[in-house]
């Protein structure tokens, strides 16, 4: 598992505090507007509307919420502007970020991304500069447990339509899929009887890059954050590597 992807896990796994759930919930409430806007309000005929649904529930955003926002949605009442961009840049140690966004206002979202690359160490680029180095996949992740069997697991995955499997985390398997696979994989797995406790469309990077200094880690690791705690920013992804116990340090 790459650094960034185990920085992931250990933020989902942290005690959150009512201030940073509610950050939380208004970011995956303007994700299902958007989507239930764009889409319809029926998940099963919109994809990004039924990723943007299994997150927040993931989560535990109260269903009253998740209503109220695919209503409003279809209101469209004060998202008639809103519109999805991607930044891209290096943070400290030359690593490839690139930061996905929601937006209704573009001048404000860019000024703070830039203003969070600079004060970070970091470098926002032109549209393409590290792009490339990302490609998109589905990910299914199912928690290990003592019945869990890897290759029952896998032949259930590729009989679903899975391209592959990542175990090599302790306390997770990855099921890897194309994007437009994700669902028929979803349904596939859980007809075999297996819980899935994540899924998600990601963007994963041909490369990594160690992060051999600590002080270059604490850096980039709070430009991460800045950008993650962004009210407009809904996901961002990084191409580093580097030692899991400061990853840990960085959360506590």
């Amino acid at each position: 598992m790459s650094g960034h992807s185990k920085w992931a896990t250990i933020k989902r796994q942290k005690a959150v505090t009512d201030q940073k759930r509610g950050a939380a919930y208004a970011k995956l409430s303007r994700e299902i507007i958007v989507a239930s806007k764009l889409g319809g309000p029926d998940p099963d005929a919109n994809f990004r509307l039924r990723q943007a649904l299994d997150r927040a529930r993931q989560e535990g955003m109260p269903n009253d919420n998740i209503h109220r926002a695919i209503q409003k949605g279809q209101g469209g009442s004060g998202e008639g502007n809103v519109e999805d961009l991607a930044y891209e840049g290096y943070g400290p140690g030359g690593i490839a970020i690139l930061v996905k966004c929601t937006t209704d206002n573009r001048n404000r979202t860019a000024g703070d991304v830039r203003s969070y690359f600079s004060k970070f160490g970091g470098n926002l680029g032109e549209t393409g500069c590290v792009g490339w180095m990302f490609t998109e996949r589905g990910e299914l992740h199912i928690d290990r447990n003592a019945k869990l069997n890897d290759d029952e697991l896998m032949m259930a995955a590729l009989d679903a339509g899975a391209d592959d499997m990542d175990t090599s985390d302790a306390e997770s398997v990855t099921i890897i899929c194309q994007p437009n696979s994700l669902e028929a994989v979803r349904k596939g797995l859980n007809a075999a009887g297996h819980k899935i406790a994540r899924s998600e469309v990601t963007m994963v990077p041909s490369t990594y890059v160690e992060v051999v200094d600590k002080d270059i880690a604490k850096q980039l690791l709070r430009l991460l954050d800045a950008l993650e705690s962004h009210d407009d920013v809904q996901t961002v992804y990084a191409n580093f590597d580097m030692n899991s116990d400061w990853l840990a340090e960085s959360i506590s």
